[in-house]
């Protein structure tokens, strides 16, 4: 992309300053520098300790809001941890400008070797499932089980409604779409948006609305949002004329942990019918199919994704080896108790 396409971006260390992000009730924010690249982390705490880890990754023009709703849910089966990729959210630009699939997909395994939380039980929806699958793939050693939530993988046939999203990947494109679209409010972006992504906007709240038009208010006054948005739409783009062994489909057959697939039947950008070549392509995997969510299943039904997860868990064996190690503290609690009680009994 010529420097004539888009504004000029610069540094991250002198970004300006453009207001907070949201964080829900009961969720933190941290900001983590890694080589090449600063990464914002939201977690909750969980509700035990030792409880297994969980990262989530979001799509393309998302976040790790994406997941608050999902994390709460989940928060007695993980220890999740949701981040923003490099050039959304709240996270800064990489230093090396590559919003590629393997670039982004490079960023999750650096903040996963950094913190030593590996395996994780990995989430990523949209492009995020194409980058998750990429770490699974790859990086096997990483992951306990993996989540997507209507995957960014390869069609022949693109969703009609997905086309302009491919296009803003065509250099030029992005710079006239912002220049015909200078007049748009937030709120019409935002309802635009919704219109796409949701197989019901009316399942939004209007604090729900409020708030992703204050964060579209927010990250419109970065000057990297567009160059973020066009070029991890042509790194989408490329990565599915990708072939050989870097082609995302036979990646998707080189993961090994147990794989839950998440297709929503009114996504208007992943085809629904992509929900079976999925679940035949993963060697291990369960396909739940909702008829009536779009492309953001975690969002609009989180209980229904929330509940399919813990059905993976029990079927990994996960859940029983959570419920045994508590049986064994809870026991070795009380024979420690008991030993405590016969000792002041046989001091008295």
């Amino acid at each position: 992309m010529s420097s004539t396409e888009l504004p000029f971006v610069p540094p991250a260390n002198v970004l300006p300053k453009v207001g907070t992000v949201r964080v829900a009730e009961g969720e933190r924010l941290r900001s983590v520098e890694l080589p090449g690249v600063t990464l914002t982390v939201r977690s909750r705490p969980p509700a035990r300790e030792d409880l297994p880890p969980a990262l989530y990754v979001h799509g393309l023009g998302g976040s790790s809001q994406n997941w608050s709703a999902l994390m709460a849910l989940l928060d007695g089966e993980v220890d999740g941890e949701a981040l923003d990729l490099p050039g959304f959210g709240d996270s800064p630009p990489p230093d090396d400008g590559n919003y590629s699939v393997t670039g982004h997909a490079r960023a999750v395994i650096r903040y996963l070797d950094a913190s030593g939380r590996g395996p994780v039980h990995l989430f990523g929806n949209s492009l995020g499932g194409a980058v998750t699958t990429r770490v699974a793939a790859v990086r096997p050693d990483l992951v306990r089980t993996l989540t997507l939530v209507s995957p960014a993988l390869p069609e022949i046939r693109v969703q009609r409604a997905a086309v302009p999203t491919g296009l803003l990947a065509v250099p030029g494109v992005a710079l006239l779409f912002t220049r015909l679209t200078r007049e748009w409010t937030a709120e019409q972006r935002v309802r635009g948006v919704m219109a796409l992504c949701y197989g019901d906007p009316g399942r939004v709240t209007p604090e729900g609305f409020r708030n992703a038009v204050q964060e579209m208010e927010r990250r419109l006054r970065l000057p990297y949002f567009w160059d973020a948005m066009a070029r991890s739409a042509r790194g989408i783009v490329n990565a599915y004329t990708l072939g050989g062994q870097q082609g995302l489909w036979r990646q998707a057959e080189r993961v090994l942990a147990p794989t839950l697939l998440v297709y929503g039947g009114r996504d208007q950008l992943v085809g629904f019918r992509m929900a079976q070549k999925a679940a035949r392509a993963f060697r291990d995997s369960r396909l739940v199919t909702l008829p009536d969510a779009g492309h953001v299943a975690m969002m609009e039904y989180p209980e229904t994704v929330a509940m399919a997860f813990r059905e993976l868990l029990e079927d990994a064996g996960e859940l029983g080896a959570q419920r045994a190690r508590r049986a064994d503290r809870a026991g070795a609690g009380g024979d420690a108790v008991d030993r405590a009680g016969t000792d002041e009994s046989m001091g008295g």
